[in-house]
């Protein structure tokens, strides 16, 4: 049986030989086929920490020491700034140039999705932005528990000078115009 096993490689052989025969040798430098570079390490860690401190910089549980509000609407006006802002804020006199929908988000993603679409907006030099967190009338017990909690999101973001609930055409009581430092 050894005789054939030697056989059998001789013939792989020949047959290895035949098939490269009319092969050449690229011109290409060996030294240059190994010298490819590595791509760069992608940071996930570091990704996932920004990810959460983003989450982290917007409590649940912030009471503001100063805020506007007048039965179920919503105002805010950061302290420094003219009641005059939020007068024209209420009245639609800024252009809303961006907006996000909260409908349907748990309190988390809502959260980041806010905390997220703010820093664009801000990168991007935009303004003012209106953001809908709806009426609750799906929730659990049809309360608004996103406007509430984005109320106290908003205030805890420096990039916010005054908020204030949208028109009726805007969204009325589920929606809030947000204007950002410039």
């Amino acid at each position: 049986m050894g005789s054939a096993v030697a056989q059998s490689d001789d013939d792989s052989a020949e047959l290895f030989s035949l098939a490269v025969q009319d092969v050449r040798p690229l011109s290409v430098p060996v030294r240059a086929v190994h010298q490819a570079k590595k791509p760069k390490p992608i940071p996930k860690q570091f990704l996932r920490d920004e990810q959460q401190a983003l989450v982290d910089s917007l409590s649940d549980h912030y009471i503001p020491a100063y805020e506007l509000e007048t039965g179920e609407e919503l105002l805010y006006l950061r302290d420094g700034h003219t009641p005059d802002i939020l007068r024209k804020l209420r009245k639609g006199k800024w252009v809303v140039q961006a907006h996000v929908d909260l409908h349907g988000l748990i309190s988390d993603e809502a959260r980041l999705l806010v905390s997220n679409f703010i820093s664009d907006c801000k990168k991007r030099g935009i303004r003012c932005v209106r953001i809908v967190h709806g009426k609750g009338l799906g929730s659990r017990n049809r309360e608004p528990i996103l406007k509430h909690k984005l109320r106290g999101w908003l205030m805890q973001k420096d990039e916010v000078i005054a908020y204030a609930e949208a028109k009726k055409q805007d969204g009325g009581s589920g929606a809030v115009i947000v204007l950002l430092k410039a």
